[in-house]
Parts: structure tokens; C-alpha cells; sequence
């Protein structure tokens, strides 16, 4: 594998050049005079030529020196541009968020916080990603994501943001036509729709108030990957499903769907900011951070 340039030496070789002194370089690199002459010594070693004549009184640039000091400068002009872009954009919101957030819940809570969000930070840009698979968000690029769940070990940073109640539910047509299940064992009789991403996938697990516990591999005729695809087939009484309350919420209190088995409950999971490892964090991403923990923490709030 090819050696990568000396960008070191180059920066160096590019102060010297500036100040016309290896000393007034190392005064304005904040480094020794005999690290800055190593430097350019071992640049020219690497390139096999002297780069100054040098004597007690004088500092020349040999041929190649000259030639070599035009680039030199440029690479550390842009080093230090690159450098100073990634300062500010730690320190000041600016520039491109990834954010991957699973479907019904980015439609129907995150996309109608954004417009404040945008208006307070005209400098940050968005790309929602919405899509209720697992995401990898480091190997993905991402700077940050919602997971609905209790999170797994995991190296992610994560932010709790607000609970997230479930709820099994039904239409009033189709308790009528097949009965109210009142143990969760029961639903092993009934027509229940699946939802390829739960953290046990195929598998419900319930407890009452008595910490006894129950779980069950339900089984229907729908299986979906995005929960709110199963409400046209619940709402026409078709079937049994357990969905989250931005889900299922709207239609519970419209009595269009019954809680059923409320004296079980499916442990509850909360919505998380999960973030990749490291730091610090820019500040567009920090900012996101804060207006979602205050917008959803309202929320959370109220609801108490």
C-alpha cells in the first residue's frame, strides 16, 4: 500500500516558507524550533532533495524548495479552511442532519415538528429517512434516529425522549362475531396481524398487575412491515393486532377500536434519540437533540 504524503512536513515546510525563519514558524506553530527543523528534514529526506540553503544569517529556497513551496502553501490553506468549516460547524447549527426515523411515527409526529424547527434553524438542513427497518446508522451515515423500544445493548448513545404506551386492540364488529379474549393465551384462537419488526418478532409477551406472565405466538392472515398498514383490515373487523398510541390512539377514543386485555399489559418501550458513539457532537445535531427532547417531554407531560 503507498505511503500517505507527509501533510505534516508539507504544513511545516509551508510556515517556514511564510516566515522565512524555521524559529518564527516554530513560535507560530507552537511547537520547538528542533521539531519544525525535523520536519522539514525529513521531507527532504522523503523527497531526496534539499528544500533551503541555510546559513547563520540567511534562508534561501533551493530549485525544488521553490517549486515545491507554491503547492505546500495551498495545502495548508486548505487544511486550515477544512479545519476552521469543521470548527464552525461544531460550534454554530449549520449544515446537513441524517436522521433516520421508523414511518408512521415520522409522518405523523416528527414531520409536523420540523417546520418550527427549520424556522429556528434556517442554517440546518434535514434528510428524513423514513422506513421502519433497523437501520444501521453508523455503517449508513446517520447522525441520529428514533428507535420505539426497549433498547438492547447497544454502543449507540441514547436519549430518552418520551414513553410509548401499546395497546391490544380490536373492532367492536369483530369481538362480536368471535368473542372478547380475556387471557392472553386466548389469542392463540383468534386471527391476529403480525408485525415483522418487534424486537421478538412473531412473539407477544404480557404481564398483569400480579406480575404474572404470559407469551403467545399469535397467528393470521396479515403480516406487515409498517404497523398503520394493519388498520384498514382491524378496522373492518377482520382481526387482533398490538400497536403503539400514535397508532391506534385516534381510533380508540373515536370507539372505532376496543382495548381488550386491559388487565395485561405488553411491557412498555419509550421513544429514543439514539445517536452514533463519540464526540463531540455537532451542534446541528445537538440542537435537534434539545428541540425534540422539549417538544416530546410536552408531551410526555401532559399526558400524566
Amino acid at each position: 500500500m503507498p505511503r500517505l504524503p507527509d501533510f505534516e512536513g508539507l504544513a511545516i515546510f509551508a510556515k517556514v516558507v511564510e516566515m522565512r525563519s524555521f524559529a518564527g514558524a516554530a513560535t507560530e506553530l507552537a511547537l520547538s524550533k528542533a521539531t519544525v527543523s525535523k520536519a522539514v528534514s525529513r521531507l527532504e529526506d522523503r523527497l531526496g532533495a534539499r528544500l533551503f540553503n541555510r546559513t547563520s544569517r540567511q534562508l534561501a529556497l533551493t530549485d525544488a524548495g521553490q517549486r515545491l513551496s507554491e503547492r505546500a502553501a495551498r495545502l495548508l490553506m486548505d487544511g486550515e479552511a477544512a479545519e476552521n468549516e469543521a470548527l464552525a460547524q461544531s460550534s454554530a447549527p449549520r449544515g446537513l442532519v441524517r436522521f433516520a426515523v421508523p414511518m408512521t411515527y415520522g409522518v405523523r409526529v416528527i414531520a409536523p415538528l420540523l417546520p418550527e424547527f427549520l424556522s429556528a434553524y434556517p442554517e440546518v438542513s434535514i434528510d428524513l429517512h423514513l422506513s421502519d427497518a433497523m437501520v444501521d446508522l453508523i455503517g449508513d451515515g446517520f447522525d441520529a434516529g428514533i428507535r420505539i423500544a426497549r433498547l438492547p445493548d447497544s454502543s449507540l448513545v441514547a436519549r430518552r425522549l418520551s414513553d410509548m404506551r401499546r395497546y391490544t386492540v380490536a373492532a367492536p364488529s369483530y369481538l362480536k362475531n368471535y368473542g372478547r379474549p380475556t387471557h392472553p393465551m386466548h389469542l392463540a384462537q383468534h386471527k391476529c396481524f403480525g408485525y415483522a419488526y418487534l424486537s421478538t418478532p412473531g412473539v407477544w409477551h404480557y404481564v398483569n398487575a400480579a406480575g404474572e406472565q404470559a407469551t403467545v405466538r399469535p397467528s393470521g392472515q396479515l403480516r406487515v412491515n409498517n404497523g398503520e398498514a394493519t388498520m384498514p383490515a382491524l378496522l373492518a373487523g377482520l382481526g387482533i393486532a398490538d400497536l403503539p398510541d400514535f397508532i391506534v390512539g385516534d381510533a380508540i377514543a373515536s370507539g372505532q377500536l376496543e382495548v381488550i386485555l386491559k388487565d395485561w399489559k405488553q411491557p412498555e418501550g419509550a421513544v429514543h434519540l439514539v445517536m452514533p458513539p463519540g464526540g463531540p457532537r455537532p451542534a446541528r445535531v445537538e440542537v435537534l437533540a434539545d428541540f425534540l427532547a422539549d417538544k416530546l417531554g410536552r408531551t410526555r407531560r401532559a399526558a400524566r
